[in-house]
């Protein structure tokens, strides 16, 4: 009696209580016409809390009556609709706006619902996209952008074509090369495999040829073929400015041309060496008269592909499938 009493003070109202008389046959045609069943994103009446109130309590108590205890979970229904009726009941006393079950849920639960989120509609674009691809309508994809407000077209997603491959990238060329400036006397077979090759030119498992007419081998990815190579130095295979390495990664059916450009002068900072520079496509220089030829002793140490598989001007990416084993499954990847 006290609270209703209280006078409206600015836009304060009294609160109004509610009288269940009134709400008992409403409360009765509401559950006829299958109000429980409702909308999760719109607030419910007073009448609808009411039933919906009396519902969770009598499956709460089945609930107790079963296990002796009741534990509080954001999705069990009955829980989340006493939560919801009790919460919007007492709003409607005191004159509060009510919120939908799912505005309770996020509030309760503190969790952000699933609902059409940019992610989500980027999402479906992208399914949209990936079945042209599938029925390989190349001409039909397009990148779509995704605007903060509708177009003078009343757009929001405009879709736009796509950018051509680009000549200098050594990724979508169709002929790719790329550059590598470093110092060949002191870069090891091994380290240019772990730190150019696979680290940032992302090859996973490369086989590597020196284009010098001989097919000479420097880097297998047959295991045990080249390991001997690891330690010795590019140079020691006659590896030189302007030489050209043909780096082939059968596992991803990617081919690679590598120039090489030596330097001594990388970098003057001794705390951090650089210790290669990579730029993107460029046509190879001219090999100069006073670059050195090979070695007798790099060539005769050096591997090629007609010794290791006893074959004719083979590659090692146009080796028979079949006749390639895999040791280990788990260093089988597929893209």
């Amino acid at each position: 009696k006290a609270v209703v009493s209280t006078q409206s003070t600015g836009t304060r109202k009294p609160p109004v209580p509610l009288d269940l008389g009134q709400l008992r046959s409403a409360t009765q045609q509401s559950s006829s016409n299958g109000v429980y069943a409702l909308k999760d994103q719109r607030p419910w009446s007073v009448e609808e809390c009411v039933h919906v109130f009396r519902e969770s309590v009598n499956s709460l108590a089945e609930e107790y009556k079963s296990s002796g205890y009741l534990t509080w979970d954001k999705d069990d229904k009955p829980a989340m609709d006493f939560v919801t009726a009790t919460a919007n009941i007492r709003a409607s006393i005191f004159s509060i706006e009510q919120k939908s079950r799912f505005d309770v849920k996020s509030m309760a639960g503190y969790i952000i619902p699933a609902i059409a989120t940019t992610n989500a509609i980027i999402a479906g674009q992208i399914v949209l996209e990936g079945m042209k691809i599938l029925r390989e309508d190349w001409d039909k994809c397009t990148m779509s952008i995704l605007q903060r407000r509708p177009t003078n077209r009343r757009k929001l997603i405009v879709p736009s074509p796509l950018e051509k491959p680009r000549q200098n990238c050594y990724a979508c060329a169709e002929k790719p090369e790329v550059t590598v400036t470093l110092n060949t006397e002191t870069m090891t077979v091994g380290y240019f495999e772990e730190k150019v090759l696979k680290k940032h030119l992302g090859m996973v498992a490369p086989d590597v040829e020196i284009e010098d007419g001989k097919g000479t081998i420097i880097i297998s990815s047959e295991e045990g073929e080249t390991e001997d190579n690891n330690e010795k130095s590019l140079s020691h295979f006659g590896i030189a400015s302007y030489t050209r390495l043909k780096c082939d990664d059968f596992l991803q059916e990617y081919e690679l041309v590598v120039n090489i450009l030596h330097s001594t002068t990388l970098s003057e900072s001794r705390e951090n060496p650089v210790e290669f520079k990579v730029s993107g496509s460029a046509a190879p220089a001219p090999v100069p008269s006073s670059a050195p030829p090979p070695t007798v002793t790099a060539v005769e140490n050096s591997m090629t592909l007609n010794e290791i598989k006893g074959s004719k001007s083979l590659t090692p990416r146009k080796r028979n499938r079949e006749e390639m084993e895999v040791e280990d499954n788990d260093d089988l990847i597929v893209l």
